[in-house]
């Protein structure tokens, strides 16, 4: 391989001993408070607003989703209420 085509990369290319990064201060909590807040807003600028048709729409999903998990957990519970009582008996008396 040809010294032409080698490329030179970021450590070949410092001249001079390494040095040491500085590191800036931590920013004060009310600079924190500041940053987390423009942070907020400019979230807040993305959100978009469904349409009437689509909120409809979205919410019909949603209580189908609900009405079908809830039949699935009725006939889970009620199979497994059945095999238990079938597994340990179902018709005990309890007399004093």
């Amino acid at each position: 391989m040809s010294e032409a085509l080698v490329t030179e990369t970021a450590a070949s290319s410092s001249k001079g001993p390494a040095k040491k990064a500085t590191k800036p201060g931590k920013p004060g909590i009310f600079s924190r408070i500041a940053l987390f807040l423009r942070q907020v807003i400019g979230e807040l600028k993305k959100v978009v607003t469904p349409t009437r048709k689509e909120l409809i729409n979205m919410t019909a999903v949603v209580l189908v989703f609900v009405v079908i998990m809830m039949g699935i957990v009725t006939v889970l519970d009620l199979g497994f209420g059945n095999a238990v009582l079938w597994i340990f008996g179902g018709n005990i008396n309890i007399e004093q």
